[in-house]
């Protein structure tokens, strides 16, 4: 394939990466990697730096649209990294070590499995537009986590208030844990425990995650630069790419009910998890 038309392409799958990363809640390089393994035969490393760095661009683009909104909730989010950067840390140096040892299909396996874990948790809300019978426990009182918004879609104010903060940061690991080994930002796992587990609305979950994941991103980039696994003719597109996409997706979500948020994308992630397990099985 000709070089410019391999760069223009990455790009444009990246615009559509980064518009639902940005409506999501889960980062851009969700689509980005799997697209770039399927379509393009990256191998996964280079494309888990390349996600790495799309999760950079979303969370830069839409973090100044989601604040002027007064979406995302600083004060939850960065109690939360406190788990998710040393998670990022060990994930990223746990993909170094398993691709030195030549298992980068139980790595494209693995992320199928994390793009399936999406689906389940998301239905379970799917009725929800407002969480209801929310409990605060000690540590969030204590920390004042709590915030309201403006619901554009819904015209009223909305307040809220986190309530299991424990499990929470359990689940919290996991994503900088995620994060790290696929360069995905572990927006999954981050929007499962600000919705699930915290239970704050799901426009609050997703821009409070696109926050996180810049923070997350950055921690695991560092180590798969120096492990050059950072190519600038896949990551520079990508980033771009998915800049473009994650502006309009900030300019869509203030717009939409919860529900539809929770449930537009479900479709596209599971075709995409079947796919990336088929390919990490040698099936596809």
């Amino acid at each position: 394939m000709d070089l410019g038309l391999f760069v223009l392409l990455i790009a444009l799958a990246a615009i559509l990466a980064g518009l639902v990363g940005s409506l999501t809640g889960l980062g851009g390089a969700l689509i980005v990697i799997p697209v770039l393994v399927i379509a393009f035969g990256v191998d996964f490393p280079t494309a888990a730096g390349a996600g790495l760095m799309t999760i950079l661009a979303t969370s830069s683009t839409t973090g100044a649209a989601y604040l002027r909104d007064r979406l995302t909730d600083l004060r939850i989010g960065m109690f939360l990294e406190i788990a998710t950067v040393p998670g990022a840390l060990v994930g990223a140096a746990a993909t170094v070590f398993l691709t030195h040892a030549n298992l980068d299909d139980a790595l494209l396996i693995a992320l199928g499995c994390v793009l399936f874990a999406i689906i389940p948790v998301s239905l379970a809300h799917r009725a929800e537009e407002l969480p209801t019978g929310v409990v605060p426990d000690a540590r969030s009182q204590r920390l004042g986590l709590w915030g309201t918004y403006h619901d554009t879609a819904l015209d009223q104010d909305v307040d809220y208030q986190a309530a299991r903060t424990t499990p929470a940061l359990g689940v919290m690991f996991g994503a900088g844990l995620v994060s790290g080994m696929f360069g995905i930002g572990g927006g999954v796992f981050k929007v499962v425990a600000l919705e699930h587990f915290l239970r704050v609305p799901m426009k609050v979950a997703t821009a409070t995650s696109n926050f996180m994941i810049g923070v997350t991103g950055a921690a695991g980039a560092g180590i798969l630069l120096a492990a050059g696994f950072v190519n600038p003719l896949v990551a520079a597109p990508a980033a771009m790419g998915t800049a473009l996409g994650a502006f309009l997706g900030s300019q869509l979500l203030p717009g939409l009910r919860n529900r539809t948020v929770r449930l537009l994308f479900l479709p596209v992630i599971a075709a995409l998890g079947i796919e990336v397990i088929l390919r990490g099985l040698g099936i596809a």
